[in-house]
Parts: C-alpha cells; sequence; structure tokens
C-alpha cells in the first residue's frame, strides 16, 4: 500500500492566491483492498466519487494557471471530507449498497486509512494553502470542487449547480451572483445540502483560519463527459478569475460556525 499515492497536487502560480480542491475526485483503491467486496460497477456510481469532478478540476486549473489538491482513493475507502471523529467516515452502507470491505472494521485498520490517506491528504491540503499565502501574501481564495446526482431517490434535483456554506458568506455572495447572472441555470444556495458539516474540509482549513472559501457543487449529469467538463470550465474559469481580483476576498477573518464552537 506504501507506493499508492493518496493525493495529487496539480502545479500552478502559487502567487496568483487561489487554490481548487477536489476531495472525491477519484474511485481509485490500492490494490490491497480489492474492491473492498463490491462489484466493480459500484465505482462508477457516486457513492465512489463525485463524477465529473476530476476532470473539471484539471481543466479550471490549467485555464486559470492555479495549484490544486486532489484525492486520489475513494471515499468508500475513506472520505476525506469528513473530520476524523465523524462516526461517517468509513462507511459502512452508501446509498443502499452494503460495503463488505468495511463492516466489520478492526481499530487498527481505522487508524491505518487514518494515517496513510486521510491525513496525509490534508497535509497536502494544508501545505499547498501555506505557501500560496506566503508567496502570494495574503489570505487564498478557496473553491472546494464537487458534483451530485440529479436525482435523490426518486425527487429530482433541479438545480444545475448549488453553492454550500457554513457562515463565512464572502466567497459565496458573489459565486451566486455571479452563476446566476448568466440567467440559464438554477443555482441552489445550501441545497441539495447544508455546507454546515463540522471537521469537513472547509472547516478544517477555511473556517476555522479565517480564510475565504465556497464548495461548488453542480449536477453529475451536467459534467459526465468531456463536452459538459469543457463547458463548465468555460463557464467558471473567468468567474472565479474576477472574484480573485477581489482584494476583499484575500483577508483573513472569524467566522463562528453554525456547527458549534470551535
Amino acid at each position: 500500500m506504501s507506493d499508492f499515492q493518496p493525493y495529487e497536487i496539480i502545479e500552478g502560480d502559487y502567487d496568483k492566491g487561489m487554490v481548487l480542491l477536489a476531495d472525491h475526485a477519484t474511485n481509485l483503491l490500492p490494490q490491497a483492498y480489492g474492491n473492498l467486496g463490491l462489484p466493480q460497477a459500484a465505482f462508477q456510481r457516486h457513492i465512489a466519487f463525485d463524477i465529473g469532478i476530476e476532470g473539471l478540476t484539471r481543466k479550471l486549473a490549467a485555464q486559470l494557471r492555479v495549484p490544486a489538491v486532489m484525492s486520489r482513493f475513494s471515499r468508500l475507502l475513506i472520505d476525506p471530507n469528513r473530520g476524523e471523529d465523524d462516526p461517517t467516515l468509513i462507511m459502512k452502507i452508501s446509498d443502499g449498497a452494503i460495503i463488505p470491505g468495511n463492516h466489520p472494521i478492526t481499530q487498527d485498520e481505522w487508524d491505518l486509512r487514518l494515517n496513510t490517506y486521510h491525513r496525509p491528504y490534508h497535509n497536502a491540503v494544508g501545505s499547498v494553502l501555506d505557501t500560496v499565502a506566503d508567496k502570494s501574501g495574503k489570505a487564498p481564495l478557496v473553491f472546494s470542487l464537487h458534483s451530485y446526482t440529479p436525482f435523490w431517490k426518486d425527487v429530482p434535483r433541479p438545480w444545475h449547480a448549488a453553492v454550500l456554506w457554513d457562515t463565512d458568506h464572502r466567497a459565496v455572495t458573489p459565486l451566486i451572483a455571479r452563476l446566476r447572472a448568466a440567467g440559464d441555470i438554477l443555482v441552489g444556495d445550501n441545497e441539495p445540502y447544508d455546507g454546515a458539516l463540522k471537521g469537513d474540509t472547509m472547516y478544517r482549513h477555511c473556517m476555522i483560519k479565517g480564510i475565504p472559501h465556497a464548495l461548488l457543487e453542480v449536477r453529475q449529469d451536467l459534467i459526465g463527459d468531456e463536452a459538459g467538463i469543457a463547458d463548465w470550465a468555460q463557464r467558471l474559469a473567468p468567474i472565479f478569475a474576477a472574484m480573485n481580483d477581489d482584494p476583499t476576498l484575500h483577508e483573513y477573518q472569524q467566522f463562528a460556525s453554525r456547527t458549534g464552537p470551535y
């Protein structure tokens, strides 16, 4: 398992002051875990990764010339967008799929996954954010990229994209406004999920450090192929760039979290 790289850093101009993150970029597993007892088809579903996000992150990083950090392991192994004390960190069941390789699980195996995959990814995120802050001389502007299914159970999700947040709305308000300004998409504000999750990536690296940030979800059917990914990269790149030019979005500022005290 030691030859499995748990993250990838896409290099860019660190002095630009922007960082892209992709917690659920891939559906990969170390060879030693096989398929965690699941059929191979399960790894093409959203339970294994955020469909379309690896391609979107790569295109945006290239167009904007900014660094990005992507996880290189499936969230079925361990979820990088969960705090270490979150009971859903290693899922036993996900959207109806029982994950045999995760139940039962020993404390030693739990700790192994934390130390081998989860912590190295977060160490990489922290390192890139620190480098951007040092080289740009300002707080990084962070965009975390995710995707969601068009339906949950039988309930349609009409939003083409959604912005999730806790209480720090500095980057959220202009991002939603700029997305809606095009007039051709429906944009969710903390829909279909709420962005307040203590211990998740945005909480850990941005909320408690006072770094401006926004978590953007794109509906998976819109970025399920190269054409869709290219369209959304073309849509998002100028929005991110314009926001990055705003000096007020590069200030450290503490916000109280709705998930409870730090």
